[in-house]
């Protein structure tokens, strides 16, 4: 049975055992403030790369909050390599989706602007954020890439052909989700996908043409109701996991 700790970080530094770490400003207020830890604590680290390893706080101050690391908890594993693609949301609805996301193994959140969208601006250092607090939550090990936002043509532009687009699609066209995407990989074998996420206003006509036209789109409903679309961004990640992720 590996150990638990119940304070979680991720940290940009390698990981190694005997190393010494002094955290950053944020982490050492979090830590020595909000979570009142004392030395000795036995906290859990992880970058990314290295898994995830125990740590023990060695020094405590305003400034700085110093741990050497004791040996690694769990290897290293990764998600599916699926994306999350989607038209900005109000702000509070964006971290809830962002959050979400990152719980349910979504290794990319993309913003992709798209002629309904609503919100003209993505907050990156903030979408990276929600990105690193539930990772730290939910025991994941590793942290979501955020790409700035750009627009839908730039994005289908530049996205591999390899790249399957699960794409969720509000006018109930498609055929249901399972469905689809057990023969999608039945016809191109396991690829990497990314699931597209309309605003709240849909999708415009020339959007849905143009994203149904490419060879690497997989259409699918998400039932016969309209969702909200962080509503839409869960249901979908769900769908897939369930059909072809580390759920199946």
């Amino acid at each position: 049975m590996k150990d638990t700790a119940k304070i979680r970080l991720f940290i940009d530094a390698d990981l190694l055992a005997g190393t010494s770490i002094t955290l950053d400003k944020d982490q050492t207020h979090y830590l020595a403030t909000v979570m009142r830890v004392k030395v000795g604590t036995i906290l859990a680290l992880f970058n990314g790369r290295d898994g995830e390893w125990l740590a023990e706080v060695m020094a405590i101050s305003r400034k700085a909050v110093s741990l050497t690391l004791l040996k690694q908890n769990r290897p290293q594993t990764s998600p599916p390599d699926l994306w999350l693609a989607f038209a900005p949301i109000k702000k509070a609805r964006l971290d809830f989706m962002a959050q979400k996301a990152t719980e349910l193994g979504v290794c990319h959140l993309a913003p992709v602007m798209t002629e309904y969208t609503i919100a003209d601006r993505v907050k990156l250092e903030r979408l990276k954020a929600n990105a690193v607090e539930a990772s730290e939550q939910c025991g994941r090990l590793n942290v979501p890439a955020c790409s700035a936002p750009e627009s839908l043509n730039a994005f289908l532009a530049g996205l591999p052909d390899n790249r399957l687009i699960m794409f969720c699609d509000e006018d109930l066209s498609g055929h249901s989700a399972q469905s689809a995407l057990i023969k999608a990989e039945a016809k191109f074998g396991k690829k990497p996908w990314v699931i597209l996420i309309g605003p709240e206003g849909g999708f415009s006509d020339i959007e849905r043409v143009k994203i149904k036209r490419l060879s690497n789109c997989v259409t699918v409903s998400l039932g016969p109701r309209i969702l909200r679309a962080d509503t839409a961004a869960i249901a979908a990640i769900s769908l897939w996991q369930s059909t072809l992720g580390d759920w199946a």
